[in-house]
């Protein structure tokens, strides 16, 4: 069976709720998608409420869930702390509310929250364009943009947690090796469905992020095993994830989500023998290559980033190199010399050949080198823009194509 990431969206589809109403899944459960799926459970006792969507997002999810059902809504369980998940909450928390998240999500969220500025900045250039054009839509609409909220729980759970709501059973489950530490799987026995939130990333079918270019904490590989194993030992017909329709069928699920745990295991091991062995982890980040029977997709996180990151989680930032690593020194404080030394034509020549050898991450070492010194330099800067455009050509993943458009549309400013 080939595998699932041929057939689901990739990242690009990824967007906020437009205000299209909500889909009925069956069973009580609706589906509102937006830049991470909102689900109402309908109850004997009121409405449970998954996760809630960005700020602005909650209005829209709210009003498409109260042409459903407008009971009081009992219970909002929130999968993990990103603002996607949570930042719409105080659209649905009424008096009497019960706000469910699992036991890391305090220290999460204060993590998150020192450095706030810093990777809203730093994730801007992959998502501003989209959420300001929702912004502007949800206004259109008329019901207003209200800004990201700071949840509360109510209850937290350490390992699991066991629930009755008006008829309906749940099981909630700690899945540390997620998105976040505070992640955590829903589990409806009566009708075999999980809903993981973001365990698998975005993408479904895909290797995980295990760290992202915004800047977070390490995502821990065999953390993420164990947290696939427990999904696997579910059983489940059904998984309603963060994003994108549901995955049906039990050995579909089971065929996929072994894919993707055996993948990181391998990913892990191969990382550990190379350690091991002495090779050094750029060498390792080349080297190190999914084997195609595990048919799983790069479309948000990629192998050789997830070689780094373990490399790193186990080892740190020292790769005993070179003696500068140990100090507050840069490479690019040599630049100057060296463009004065060579030329920046001369530079700029040099980088063009490495091109033209199919060597675009070559090229583009000297080209930073060069622009460093010389920002406007017109050969520098066109050669720069030409390596980016053909790391773009082969590139499928979406924080990496959203980053080589951004430094492309830079270059190409000036």
């Amino acid at each position: 069976m080939a595998g699932i990431h041929r057939e689901r969206p990739g990242a690009d589809a990824i967007a906020p709720t437009r205000g299209a109403p909500a889909l009925d899944l069956s069973d009580g459960i609706w589906l509102s998608p937006g830049l991470s799926n909102s689900y109402l459970l309908l109850t004997d006792e009121g409405r449970i409420i998954v996760n809630t969507g960005m700020g602005f997002e909650g209005p829209l999810h709210r009003r498409l869930f109260d042409a459903v059902d407008d009971s009081p809504v009992h219970t909002v369980i929130l999968t993990q702390g990103h603002f996607d998940h949570v930042g719409g909450i105080d659209c649905f928390r009424q008096d009497g509310t019960e706000v469910i998240a699992q036991a890391n999500f305090a220290t999460w969220r204060a993590d998150n929250e020192r450095l706030e500025s810093f990777r809203s900045r730093n994730a801007a250039f992959a998502w501003i364009d989209a959420i300001l054009a929702a912004m502007a839509h949800a206004e259109s609409l008329g019901v207003g943009a209200t800004t990201q909220a700071r949840p509360e729980p109510t209850k937290t759970f350490a390992d699991r947690l066991e629930i009755s709501i008006g008829g309906r059973e749940l099981v909630l489950l700690s899945v540390p090796g997620g998105e976040t530490t505070d992640a955590l799987v829903i589990w409806l026995p009566d009708q075999r469905t999980a809903l993981t939130g973001n365990l698998f990333g975005p993408l479904f079918g895909h290797v995980p992020n295990l760290v992202t270019l915004r800047g977070d904490r390490y995502r821990d590989a065999l953390s993420y095993v164990d947290s696939l194993d427990l999904v696997l030992a579910l059983g489940a017909d059904r998984l309603l994830t963060g994003h994108f329709d549901p995955i049906v069928g039990a050995d579909r699920i089971a065929e996929e989500v072994t894919a993707m745990r055996d993948a990181t295991k391998w990913v892990h091991d191969r990382t550990i023998e190379g350690m091991n062995a002495g090779s050094d982890v750029h060498t390792q980040m080349g080297q190190i290559r999914l084997p195609d029977h595990f048919d799983i997709g790069e479309g948000y996180g990629k192998t050789s980033w997830n070689v780094r990151a373990i490399w790193e989680t186990y080892a740190g930032w020292f790769h005993h190199r070179s003696t500068t690593e140990l100090y507050d020194v840069p490479p690019s404080v040599i630049a100057t010399d060296l463009v004065s030394l060579a030329g920046a034509d001369a530079l700029a020549g040099a980088a063009k050949d490495h091109l033209d050898a199919g060597e675009p991450v070559a090229s583009l070492h000297l080209t930073d080198i060069i622009l460093s010194v010389e920002p406007d330099h017109p050969r520098a800067r066109r050669v720069a823009a030409e390596a980016t455009r053909a790391l773009l050509d082969d590139s499928s993943n979406f924080w990496e194509r959203a980053w080589l458009n951004r430094s492309i549309g830079r270059l190409e400013a000036r």
